[in-house]
């Protein structure tokens, strides 16, 4: 990815600052932010996306058993209730491009200003990476999986 974002050269730099802050300096623990990032990189079908998460999601705590039901969405067997609303705000953010009022209510009765604004830049940046990979035709790195 980074390799093909170089060839625009100011853009990486302005980019990076930001990935970085979502990937290494947000407020969310790194279970929760790769909960919504393989969530997002599923519903934008975006091989790389997915096939990179799943391994740093692994380094990060989550199971094979997750990463299925990150696939099946909020409803499927199994959640933690706080993971299951975390799927949820995705594919509101994804279908209709704001978080309804009761899943929104229900996430900040446990995360705070900052942890809601870092949910939403999480989801929103991974997207924006989703659409590019997808675009771009990025291909997978040697090694990495994807659906």
């Amino acid at each position: 990815m980074l390799t093909t974002i170089a060839r625009h050269p100011k853009l990486l730099k302005r980019w990076n600052v930001f990935g970085n802050h979502i990937l290494f300096k947000s407020t969310l623990s790194p279970r929760h932010r790769e909960i919504l990032i393989l969530r997002i990189g599923w519903l934008c079908q975006s091989g790389y996306e997915w096939g990179q998460h799943v391994r740093i999601g692994k380094k990060a705590g989550l199971t094979d058993a997750d990463i299925e039901r990150i696939r099946q969405g909020p409803d499927a067997a199994g959640w933690d209730p706080f993971e299951a609303l975390l799927v949820r705000a995705t594919d509101e953010l994804r279908r209709d491009a704001f978080i309804g009022d009761a899943t929104w209510n229900a996430l900040a009765e446990h995360y705070d200003q900052r942890e809601m604004m870092d949910l939403l830049f999480t989801v929103g940046q991974y997207n924006l990476v989703s659409m590019a990979l997808n675009s771009l035709g990025v291909q997978l790195d040697e090694g990495v999986e994807g659906f």
